[in-house]
């Protein structure tokens, strides 16, 4: 079947010229073998597989209690699988072309208070040995910064000098952005690294020493940071923190373009499930500014 023969070729062309994170690799592996399950049974050819077919194998996973979400990651995966077949010679047309994507429901981004994140500060700074000096590290240079976390976990030991004002950072596709780095967040860097007893590659470094923190490992020690600062551990990830980073942002008055250059969005429609904050913010200016507002004061 053709879908085993180029599955390779598209994941290695994923992380070679997109520069796509290992989950996001293994994660299009998943949504192509579920496909090619359902090509299995099915008993056709994907050379000569109509449109009908893909719609068919959408209202299957909405029949099996697939989300709207799961839905739409899953179609987007065969667009882009069969976007690169055609690219590649292997089909002449796009079947997933003209299949709409399900609608989602928009959500907003969860983040703290800044009360929340003063108190998971204090409790880091309190937490001894290397457990706390990770958590400090890593709390302040994700709230300072806005990184996602695979991007933390990512940096090189040399990225962090100890006159570093800036870090480079490659995020999604491989684009390179620089991201100012407050003095905190800088002096608990350091605190790390000066910790270390034998030679690492990482700034978050794994336990053998020679690879990175996993994205679990770290995720478990932002928990046991939010069980000693009394906050509830399901409230707190670290793309929560990114979340915070950018709505604490947008309510002190930072303008939504900075914001999308900060977090390394490449469209600014991916940075606008923000624009709440923007809308609280301008209530709150009318409410206490406004001459008839009943929360100002006219003379």
């Amino acid at each position: 079947m053709i879908i085993d023969a180029q599955t390779d070729a598209f994941l290695e062309m994923l992380a070679a010229q997109r520069g796509a994170a290992q989950n996001t690799v293994t994660a299009y592996s998943a949504d192509l073998q579920d496909f090619k399950r359902y090509m299995t049974a099915r008993g056709g050819a994907l050379s000569e597989l109509p449109a009908a077919a893909l719609s068919d194998y959408v209202a299957l996973l909405a029949k099996s209690g697939a989300s709207a979400r799961t839905q739409a990651r899953r179609l987007s995966t065969l667009r882009q699988f069969f976007l690169f077949l055609v690219r590649e010679g292997a089909l002449s047309t796009n079947p997933v072309a003209d299949i709409s994507m399900p609608k989602l429901a928009r959500s907003l981004p969860r983040y703290l208070s800044e009360g929340e994140l003063e108190g998971l500060f204090r409790a880091a700074a309190v937490w001894p040995g290397p457990a706390g000096l990770r958590a400090s590290a890593g709390l302040e240079i994700l709230y300072s910064t806005g990184l996602r976390v695979s991007e933390l976990l990512a940096l090189p030991l040399t990225s962090l000098s100890t006159d570093a004002s800036h870090l480079i950072v490659k995020g999604k596709g491989g684009r390179e952005r620089v991201v100012p780095l407050s003095s905190a967040a800088k002096a608990a860097a350091l605190r790390l690294r000066q910790s270390f007893k034998e030679q690492v590659r990482y700034l978050f470094p794994g336990r053998d020493g020679r690879s990175a923190m996993t994205r679990q490992g770290f995720a478990l020690l932002i928990k046991q940071l939010a069980v000693r600062a009394n906050i509830d551990p399901v409230r707190l990830s670290p793309h929560v923190l990114r979340h915070s980073f950018a709505s604490h942002l947008l309510a002190r008055g930072a303008d939504i373009r900075s914001v999308q250059k900060l977090l390394g969005h490449a469209d600014i429609s991916t940075t606008q499930i923000y624009t709440h904050v923007l809308a609280e913010r301008l209530e709150e200016l009318v409410r206490d500014h406004h001459p008839l507002s009943e929360g100002s004061k006219c003379d």
